[in-house]
């Protein structure tokens, strides 16, 4: 039964605080001697997470109170205000306004403030296809009205899609694609798109692979090969054999809180996509079980909310937003565990990044709006 007390899906609002709560310890113990090596200070990276933190839990809060149903008219403006920020990502890569994070230029950046728009993009078509799915009923016997919606389907995902590509961010597009399958599969589009459709983009995905502009792609499928072949550069394959070394490392039980050895400057960017890896060396297989779990948990609560929905754009909605954590806690630590190539995917409410946290707060808020309703519905 869903929570009727406050109005609000109390189980799944108790798990999102968790997780943000764990996350933020874990972020302190992943950063802190790269922080302090970098910034001379061991807050750094947890102080900005922690702001982060608190304005997304106060947006989520506010956002439980929206009514999602005004989505349905600001889901084509946010979508192009979204594909115009992705635009600039690439047309001014190098300015002042587009600097390099790590080598990637995904990020504008505005006075102090920096966020990422390819964040923003995942909700932008979670949200476009909620309202064009939502809305498909009535020309489910015209053939041409059939195809000319199949159109808007392909223009829709492909847009978003190329500009991400654009900036070379695969694990985005991956991402992105899978969230559109998903999706088109729960608004009950014929199986034998599916089949069409994942020839096409599988085509496209390994052509784009293969263009010098992703030849890091090429080099990550080496190494995820054999981390330990001898004929790889140490740099590429560095950061995945000090991931395994981690995982290996923490056993059973783990070393104990704070006490992971390779953040000490070995494991690069330890309280990024790697952080799972110092959950592991830290806490161990108990713990890191513990973390997936409280995901499944999460998870799940959230499909039963959106099924639960009063109506069918919610239900899309609430299950595109529950499905882009599920896939990137998948996605993150197939990677982290070397399960599949290095993709660069960010545990949802971990790994350190503003913009990633406020936008899945603010999602998480939309499954909570979706869950108010639905229960002043019921009651």
């Amino acid at each position: 039964m869903l929570s009727v007390r406050s109005g609000m899906d109390l189980t799944f609002f108790f798990l999102v605080l968790v997780l943000v709560a764990f996350g933020l310890v874990m972020v302190f113990s992943a950063s802190y001697a790269n922080s302090s090596y970098r910034y001379g200070t061991p807050y750094h990276f947890v102080i900005n997470q922690a702001i982060y933190a608190v304005i997304g839990m106060v947006i989520m809060v506010l956002l439980s109170y929206f009514d999602y149903h005004h989505l349905h008219r600001l889901a084509l403006p946010i979508y192009i205000i979204t594909a115009l920020l992705l635009g600039i990502t690439v047309v001014f890569k190098g300015s002042a306004l587009v600097r390099p994070t790590n080598g990637a230029y995904r990020w504008i950046t505005i006075g102090s403030f920096q966020f990422q728009p390819s964040e923003i993009a995942k909700f932008a078509l979670i949200l476009l296809l909620a309202h064009l799915l939502s809305n498909r009923d009535a020309d489910l016997h015209d053939k041409s009205a059939k195809r000319f919606r199949a159109l808007i389907y392909v223009a829709a995902i492909g847009v978003i899609c190329a500009l991400v590509v654009a900036e070379k961010h695969m694990s985005a597009t991956i991402i992105l694609l899978l969230l559109a399958a998903i999706m088109l599969f729960v608004g009950g589009l014929p199986k034998k798109w599916f089949i069409i459709g994942g020839i096409v983009v599988v085509g496209a995905l390994l052509i784009v692979a293969n263009l010098p502009y992703y030849a890091h792609v090429s080099t990550r499928m080496e190494v995820w090969k054999n981390p330990w072949n001898p004929q790889l550069s140490s740099n590429d394959a560095w950061q995945t054999q000090q991931s395994l070394y981690a995982i290996g490392s923490g056993r059973l039980l783990g070393l104990g809180l704070g006490k992971s050895r390779q953040k000490y400057l070995y494991l690069p960017e330890p309280q990024n996509d790697f952080i799972f890896a110092i959950v592991c060396e830290e806490l161990g297989f108990i713990g890191a079980v513990l973390i997936i779990v409280l995901f499944a948990l999460l998870v799940w609560r959230g499909v039963m909310i959106a099924l639960r929905a009063k109506d069918r754009f919610g239900m899309l909605l609430g299950i595109g937003l529950i499905m882009q954590v599920g896939l990137q806690v998948v996605l993150n630590i197939a990677v982290v565990t070397n399960t599949i190539p290095n993709t660069g995917v960010s545990l949802p409410f971990f790994s350190a990044g503003g913009t990633s946290l406020v936008m899945l707060l603010a999602q998480m808020g939309l499954i909570l709006s979706i869950s108010r309703t639905s229960n002043i519905e019921k009651s």
